[in-house]
């Protein structure tokens, strides 16, 4: 009897170390796992593999560990669109180039309030509506399994004709990139010229 609680005293205390040395592998796995491109401190996160980009993984926050890619990568894309145009516009407006006869004369940070007053917000914020609720169609059917590519709607693409897969893939590099740069410039030009009521290049007060 005896015999058998040693035994069983020394089973115990051998198990009682057990998880101190699983734990001890798991941190060395975490110290020797893939690290982000981006931020070599993070490890990388894995749910960027196979996507445009994927190669720097920046995700801090791990948000691709919670919503899917594919959604994440739509949103990118459509700021990313929205911004490279909206950069140009408000640029475009402040050399003095208008095409709405509201608009003339007025710097893109005064057109705002105006064209509010004058219902022309209003329309362009129907029609834009409109666009969410048709593209949100696709969208939701890719976020179902059928093989859309996140940002693809069918058109606008005849510049990939006649590349190859790495030519294609740069690309789309190219297009992340840029969007990222756009969101990042239509931000600060429009803080810049608001604050300081300034126009192109952006650049000290009046």
């Amino acid at each position: 009897m005896m015999k058998t609680t040693l035994l069983a005293t020394l089973l115990g205390s051998a198990a009682a170390f057990a998880p101190a040395q699983n734990a001890g592998s798991k941190a060395t796995t975490a110290l020797n796992a893939k690290k982000s491109a981006a931020l070599p401190f993070l490890p990388y996160p894995e749910n960027l593999t196979g996507y445009v980009g994927d190669d720097i993984g920046f995700d801090p926050l791990r948000i691709s560990d919670y919503f899917p890619m594919d959604y994440l990568r739509e949103a990118e894309l459509k700021h990313s669109r929205i911004c490279m145009l909206a950069i140009t516009g408000y640029i475009t407006v402040d050399l003095g180039y208008t095409v709405h006869p509201y608009g003339e004369g007025l710097s893109s940070a005064a057109a705002h309030n105006v064209l509010v007053e004058k219902g022309v917000m209003g329309n362009a914020l129907v029609f834009i509506g409109l666009f969410e609720i048709v593209s949100y169609l696709g969208v939701a059917e890719m976020l179902q399994g059928s093989g859309r590519a996140p940002g693809d709607f069918g058109f606008g693409t005849f510049y990939l004709e006649g590349k190859t897969e790495e030519e294609i893939k740069k690309i789309k590099y190219q297009e992340i990139m840029n969007g990222r740069l756009a969101m990042m410039a239509f931000s600060g030009v429009a803080t810049q010229s608001v604050l300081f009521d300034v126009g192109f290049p952006y650049i000290g007060a009046n």
